[in-house]
């Protein structure tokens, strides 16, 4: 079961960005290029405030937990720091009872490119499993420090820059997308720098979401990591075609059956056509995403290890 909750953090990371410095840039394979950040779209999607809440759905439609993820800037710092707070959960879900999960994940990312400095993992799952994990980033050296628990200290060495799922979900929101085009990500995957293939495949009108009839673009990575998505076109992810480009969808294939992840309620003061939405015609929400605490992280300052 623990595996599967694995997969949903993984849903999250399957449009990875690139920090590359410009759009020109290519891989050493010299086929694709780099994805790059649009920083104009920073003005609107990934900012301070922002949350969501997703109801994750097993095949069949059995709701089986939650999904938040709420972004705060903190204040008062040099370089611009931001943390991206992640909360699964079993609560609300028809597993809860027999396989509670609740696992919370804080990204520290940092500059304009939004790189990962410091990653923080709390997992309760099941009864008696609990877990503490914290990575460090250093994306000047390519030195990624990791520990578990109490177990000693594990450094790798990649080439820099560098992003982790969560991150990477995210920059991918402020990408640009052209139909019919793919570009190269780098991300920290498998104890290893991995470049995955992102590819955009169409435009389709999406009807019925918590956001009304959307316009969306669908993409999906094409994975070379070990485990359940190892075939590419197994997950697409929706997002709004606009300025705002809200993930309103997340849905993948896996060896037994599929899951998806239905956005529930978003709340963002710079996309006012969609802020507060929640299911239920012409309702507000002062406070949508319920199942988020207060976010808490590291700062700037730890990124140099």
């Amino acid at each position: 079961m623990r595996r599967y909750f694995r997969t949903i953090v993984l849903l999250l990371g399957l449009v990875l960005p690139a920090a590359a410095a410009a759009a020109e840039e290519t891989s050493a394979a010299g086929a694709l290029p780099y994805g790059v950040i649009d920083q104009e779209l920073l003005e609107t999607a990934y900012v301070d405030g922002e949350k969501m809440l997703y109801e994750v759905f097993w095949t069949g439609g059995v709701k089986i937990g939650e999904l938040s993820l709420e972004i705060k800037r903190i204040k008062g710092m040099k370089t611009a720091t931001h943390l991206v707070k992640t909360v699964i959960t079993t609560e609300n879900g028809a597993i809860h009872g027999i396989y509670p999960v609740r696992d919370v994940h804080v990204t520290t990312v940092l500059g304009r490119d939004r790189l990962p400095s410091r990653y923080e993992v709390k997992q309760k799952e099941g009864f008696n499993y609990e877990a503490y994990r914290l990575t460090r980033y250093n994306q000047q050296t390519g030195r990624i420090w990791y520990k578990k628990n109490d177990d000693p200290s594990t450094t790798y060495m990649v080439e820099a820059p560098i992003h982790n799922e969560f991150s990477a979900f995210l920059g991918s929101r402020v990408m640009p997308f052209t139909v019919g085009q793919a570009f190269l990500v780098p991300t920290f995957a498998d104890k290893r720098r991995n470049e995955v293939q992102v590819k955009v495949l169409a435009r389709e009108t999406l009807e019925g979401t918590v956001l009304g009839t959307v316009e969306t673009m669908q993409v999906t990575p094409i994975l070379e990591f070990k485990g359940l998505y190892d075939k590419s076109g197994d997950t697409v992810i929706w997002y709004t075609d606009d300025q705002c480009r809200v993930p309103v969808r997340i849905n993948s294939k896996l060896v037994i059956g599929s899951l998806t992840l239905d956005l529930v309620s978003y709340y963002n003061t710079r996309c006012p056509q969609y802020h507060g939405a929640v299911p239920g015609k012409g309702k507000k929400a002062e406070k949508p995403v319920a199942a988020a605490d207060r976010v808490s992280g590291g700062t700037n300052e730890e990124h140099t290890n």
